[in-house]
């Protein structure tokens, strides 16, 4: 059901694109701010695992540095089928993880030392089991699509605004520009609420996932139980455009709403890893 709703969010958003692109800038203006967009996205693909992790001072460590952990680490990935990825801890008391790089073999999975410090070995297994399910299921490249189409809109409609303003004010053509305001207003919310909606569901389908990697769903419900009581009190000064990397939303504490939030509910998550269990035992 998770690699449905993808799918069918993915293609919702397509047909925004198309839509506005041709009511716009017809199939060249289109053209141009997919290939704009793409440029950008493609960047920030490409270097996804230096720029994230410089952005949380992240320390890359060694099996003799952390030997737990990176035997954990590598363990999971055996599991998974999935080549050793590179391992590093966060210098913050925020307990939370999140994994990068643009494809299996070039992947990192990044804890805090907070979460090393209050889940125990089956709840961290869980909690790298679901980071290595974004690896495996190539969310990384998914969230780049997204980005990609959402930026390409979000350009259209900045055109359709100055189309609006420069040539909207003109007899018969009056309607057209405020139709071309309007688009310029819902669009970028349309495509931001689709966005936001693949994220979630990503973070589903890794849960699932992870689950099945561990074999021990109810650990990982546990792990997320305590991860979302301490980020509400502790939550990390996260980077917003980095929000959706980590396995519990680091800006929970901040009262954002459930519509534009970048993860399901915990609650939501909790249920159903307790039924996979059932299912699953």
């Amino acid at each position: 059901m998770n690699i449905l709703k993808t799918a069918f969010l993915l293609t919702l958003l397509t047909l925004l694109l198309v839509f506005i692109g041709n009511l716009i800038g017809g199939q060249q203006g289109m053209l141009i701010a997919l290939i704009f967009a793409g440029i950008m996205n493609f960047i920030s693909y490409w270097f996804s695992d230096k720029i994230v992790l410089g952005i949380y001072r992240a320390k890359k460590v060694t099996e003799a540095e952390a030997p737990d952990l990176v035997s954990l680490v590598r363990r999971t990935a055996q599991k998974a089928g999935l080549p050793m990825p590179k391992v590093y801890i966060i210098p913050t008391d925020t307990p939370n993880a999140f994994a990068t790089g643009r494809n299996p073999s070039h992947s990192a999975v990044a804890v805090t030392e907070g979460i090393l410090r209050i889940l125990d070995q089956d709840e961290l297994e869980g909690v790298i089991s679901h980071e290595l399910g974004h690896v495996k299921n190539r969310d990384i490249l998914i969230s780049s699509v997204v980005a990609t189409v959402a930026g390409a809109i979000s350009m259209l409609a900045h055109m359709a605004q100055w189309a609006a303003i420069f040539g909207g004010g003109r007899g018969r053509d009056r309607g057209n520009g405020l139709g071309l305001l309007l688009m310029a207003i819902v669009a970028p919310l349309a495509a931001l609420l689709i966005q936001m909606a693949i994220s979630r569901s990503r973070e589903f389908q890794a849960d699932e996932t992870g689950a099945k990697i561990s074999h021990k769903p109810l650990a990982l419900a546990n792990a997320l139980r305590k991860l979302h009581t301490t980020n509400l009190k502790l939550p990390l000064n996260a980077n917003p455009s980095t929000a959706h990397m980590f396995i519990v939303n680091p800006l929970s504490g901040k009262g954002l709403v459930t519509l534009f939030s970048t993860h399901p509910p915990v609650g939501e998550r909790i249920k159903r890893l307790e039924e996979l269990s059932h299912h699953t035992m």
